[in-house]
């Protein structure tokens, strides 16, 4: 009867942590797309654009480590509905100062950071829950439900913040977010976050750890774990080397094929479409038996189609093709997105103690984080010297080449021992 009881509360969770993050997600966007195009349509400048993106990527970086601590530390839930309530406030704030004064860019950025913060503690800890929230065989699930969300408000904020902005007042922006946010408090205050929870319980009295000690405490733990490690320096690079696709792809399409402005927000809808089939794909199939082998796969085959973006700046092609060629890509490419990253996190949901899944996930964000400036600035400078077509098809085979030593089948089959002995007798290949 209890366990019964126990599914019961888990199946609530799957749907209020999914409406929670589509809600969550929904607002944000909107959000960025109306505060993006008021600063370009108010300033005319770049430098202020970039300014903003700085001040939402910059706070991530810098506090992960700390926000894995506090999730490892303290209530998950206490930290998810803090920062969900700060995020409300922040929006308020902005508000008062928007009605009060009259909206300022030194507003915006502050505002910026503050939710660049917030999400930050909020995603890091939902994400060290979700083992809590749910039982183990419906992990993929959850995963799979949670990037559907985000997919949703990737296709549906720009169109909903196009058809508001200009219509209605910035002030009505901030509402809007606003009313999303107090839900997403409201939703997740319902939330049992210790339903499925392994962590271990302090003796009363007994003191916390340090928070450096803490921190060091899951580096060592980390180091005992070689095929997390190996995932954490593949992301690393591939976010480093991904900065040949995020720089490169607005830049081939808008400024060398000439591509209409309505095409290519065609191209990137693709994107998100790609990825929210392949959720949906992933979230009511069979949980993956051999993630990294899959997650390998996925790579290889972003890698190739990075590799492809660059193909029509070598082979013309007409207009009605090339636009369809590039709907095809990018569609490819948020599929493999998807393909990556579910059956990794799903992984990684399993195998970390539930005592350290804040810090891991979040010295994997950190890292994840720490050379995307980088490579954008390099990449940047790359494409104002260099042939566009030769930077993406180097980058696509360093990326190719790096995972296929880092993901070698003696790593594979490290992660997956079972790898070579199946029941039928039938060996899986490993590369």
């Amino acid at each position: 009867m209890e366990n019964a009881l126990k599914l019961k509360k888990a199946t609530y969770h799957l749907w209020t942590f999914t409406i929670s993050k589509l809600i969550s997600s929904f607002g944000a966007q909107v959000y960025a797309f109306a505060i993006s195009f008021y600063i370009l349509q108010t300033t005319g400048s770049a430098t202020s654009f970039a300014t903003n993106l700085i001040c939402n990527i910059l706070p991530r970086t810098l506090a992960a480590p700390f926000v894995g601590y506090l999730a490892d530390n303290y209530s998950r839930k206490r930290i998810v509905v803090i920062a969900q309530i700060a995020t409300t406030m922040a929006i308020g704030g902005l508000l008062y100062v928007t009605l009060t004064f009259g909206l300022s860019l030194v507003a915006i950025f502050v505002t910026t950071s503050i939710l660049s913060l917030t999400s930050t503690f909020s995603g890091v800890t939902f994400t060290s829950s979700i083992s809590g929230l749910v039982d183990e065989p419906r992990i993929q699930k959850a995963m799979s439900l949670n990037q559907m969300s985000m997919s949703f408000a990737s296709i549906g904020s720009p169109a909903v913040g196009g058809l508001l902005y200009g219509v209605v007042s910035m002030p009505v922006f901030l509402i809007m977010f606003m009313i999303a946010s107090v839900i997403a408090v409201i939703l997740e205050s319902t939330m049992n976050f210790k339903l499925f929870a392994k962590r271990k319980e302090k003796a009363k009295g007994e003191t916390k750890e340090p928070m450096w000690q803490s921190m060091k405490a899951g580096i060592a733990y980390l180091k005992l774990q070689p095929v997390l490690m190996i995932i954490i320096w593949i992301a690393l690079l591939i976010n480093f080397l991904f900065g040949a696709f995020e720089v490169g792809y607005s830049y081939i399409l808008i400024e060398k094929m000439k591509m209409a402005p309505q095409h290519f927000g065609f191209t990137e809808g693709a994107f998100a479409v790609g990825m929210l089939l392949m959720a949906i794909y992933f979230s009511v199939r069979k949980e993956v038996k051999f993630p990294l082998l899959v997650s390998k796969r996925g790579i290889l085959a972003m890698g190739t189609l990075m590799g492809g973006i660059g193909l029509p700046l070598m082979i013309v092609l007409p207009y009605g093709m090339m636009f369809a060629y590039y709907a095809v890509v990018m569609f490819g490419f948020g599929a493999m997105v998807i393909v990556v990253n579910t059956p990794i996190q799903v992984m990684m949901q399993k195998q970390i103690d539930d005592d350290f899944k804040g810090r891991i996930f979040s010295i994997l964000e950190t890292m994840s984080m720490a050379l995307m400036p980088l490579g954008m600035v390099l990449y940047g400078f790359f494409y104002d010297i260099m042939p566009a077509q030769w930077i993406l098809l180097t980058s696509a085979a360093l990326l190719i080449i790096i995972v296929l030593i880092l993901a070698r089948p003696s790593i594979i089959r490290e992660a997956h021992p079972e790898l070579g002995r199946p029941a039928s007798g039938k060996a899986e290949s490993v590369s």
